[in-house]
């Protein structure tokens, strides 16, 4: 599956680790030696607590290992670059990007949902990986090495590696998500690939701008969510939305069959927007006054319309904490979610957009507080159930990721890869890569959910044509099955 760039001329490759060919070359991975494995394990406890993200991602971990379930939680990726890889060279890159950033010396001692204790590697330097060498792997064994990384709960969850070819080398990284969100496309490249490069040519190495502190980052949220009360305005908001929602999450409008059935992961790209109907689409948000997010959304919600008659739509998006320039330049998972509802109208995409605009922009604080605090003040709410699901817009042509993605793209064979084990939810990622628009779509492996992500691609697609046409009418509403 190929998500396009447009006019760029560039694009990824997406998959799962089912579908990921090493091709012909020996494979090497860098991994901790014993010395170091053993220092971290002896790294003492910490007040840091994990990032709401980073606890739910745990809690998630060993919720889905008690039922026997295997969660889902590697983010993979690969470039390709000329020659034969400097083994010497790639290692010292590697320990210096392990080192830099702070969220590769933590690891995490699960007792209960509410005791999640950080442990810290004090010194950098304790963190030493070396090169294993694993020699020429056929594609299943490829794929046992790629899920044999360490799960969460692990200090050392996330390894890097080469591929070496013929006349070139393939250049891999599987790091848990406890440590990383998209932020790990700059880090990677511009810390890893542009500074070996740069070392291999003769040159010197990269100079990179200061990083923050991850951990100080989770006390200030931590701290936040501590100070709200029930009659916080950001906690009442909260309730307001989920109460509703019959005291639930958005939930997807379509089945996706019985979850408690191991059955794994897969996903889905669906084109929504050629350059030219992304020309036209983008102004016809800003017409309407909303941004190009806006107007996705608003697509999501007249899509929504379309499969259920529901006038009302709510939905929830991620968004990016960071804040100053060293946190920019900081791996870590730094996400918040903002929930947002509007009414649609059946006959406007412009109406709709505006609309959606409005309470994102009304309820951008919100992502500040964690909805698990939510759910402690608000007992009565419910958590999300198994039909929940999220949708995320990604810009990559946007800076800071702009000038990066081009470089890194071009003529590199990027691709993405999931690890094809069950998701905590259905989840939704609207792609725009310069100048061309993709929606992903990770869900679980069942002939229902299938189904259902199928249909709703079709009419979510069909949404976008007519918006990005200026003709958007609302057919007659088929209501889900």
């Amino acid at each position: 599956m190929i998500i396009g760039g447009g006019s760029a001329g560039t694009s990824i490759g997406v998959g799962i680790v089912h579908e990921w060919e090493p091709g012909s070359g020996p494979v090497t991975t860098w991994a901790p030696t014993p010395g170091s494995k053993a220092k971290a394990l002896k790294a003492p406890a910490v007040d840091a607590p994990p990032s709401s993200m980073q606890a739910g991602h745990i809690i998630n971990f060993v919720d889905f290992r008690e039922r026997g379930l295997d969660y889902s939680r590697l983010v993979m990726g690969s470039w390709e670059m000329p020659g034969k890889c400097d083994i010497r060279t790639m290692t010292h890159v590697i320990n210096a990007h392990l080192r830099r950033h702070e969220t590769y010396r933590s690891w995490f001692e699960y007792q209960d949902p509410k005791h999640i204790i950080r442990h810290e590697i004090q010194n950098p330097r304790d963190i030493q990986f070396v090169p294993v060498h694993h020699g020429e792997l056929t594609q299943p064994e490829w794929r046992d090495l790629v899920l044999a990384t360490p799960s969460p709960l692990e200090w050392d969850c996330f390894r890097l590696g080469v591929i070496q070819h013929e006349n070139h080398c393939t250049l891999f990284a599987i790091v848990d998500h406890l440590h990383c969100d998209p932020a790990l496309i700059t880090g990677l490249y511009v810390e890893i690939l542009a500074n070996y490069q740069s070392l291999v040519a003769g040159k010197p190495p990269v100079t990179l701008a200061a990083t923050a502190s991850h951990a100080e980052f989770c006390k200030r949220e931590k701290a936040y969510a501590d100070s709200m009360t029930l009659d916080s305005p950001e906690i009442r908001k909260w309730v307001a939305f989920a109460e509703a929602n019959g005291g639930n999450g958005p939930e997807f409008p379509l089945p996706l069959g019985d979850q408690t059935i191991p059955c794994g992961g897969d996903m889905m790209v669906i084109p929504l927007l050629s350059p030219e109907q992304t020309a036209r689409f983008e102004d016809d948000c800003i017409a309407s006054g909303a941004r190009f997010s806006g107007g996705l959304f608003a697509c999501a919600a007249l899509a929504h319309y379309e499969l259920t008659g529901e006038e009302i739509y709510r939905g929830l998006t991620p968004i990016d904490k960071r804040r100053t320039p060293e946190e920019y330049m900081t791996m870590g998972w730094f996400t918040g979610v903002i929930p947002f509802e509007a009414t649609v109208d059946p006959n406007s995409f412009v109406e709709t957009a505006r609309s959606i605009q409005a309470s994102f922009d009304e309820n951008i604080a919100l992502a500040q507080v964690p909805y698990d605090r939510v759910l402690e003040l608000a007992p009565w709410l419910n958590k999300y159930g198994p039909q929940f699901f999220m949708m995320n817009y990604m810009d990559v042509g946007l800076p800071p990721l702009s000038a990066v993605v081009a470089t890194a793209l071009t003529g590199s064979n990027a691709t993405a890869y999931n690890d094809g084990r069950s998701p905590a939810y259905l989840y939704m990622s609207v792609i725009r890569l310069f100048d061309e628009v993709s929606l992903l779509i990770s869900f679980p492996n069942n002939p229902i959910a299938r189904e259902s992500v199928t249909r709703y691609g079709e009419v979510i697609k069909s949404v976008f044509t007519r918006a990005a046409a200026g003709e958007y009418t609302a057919p007659a509403v088929h209501a889900a099955r």
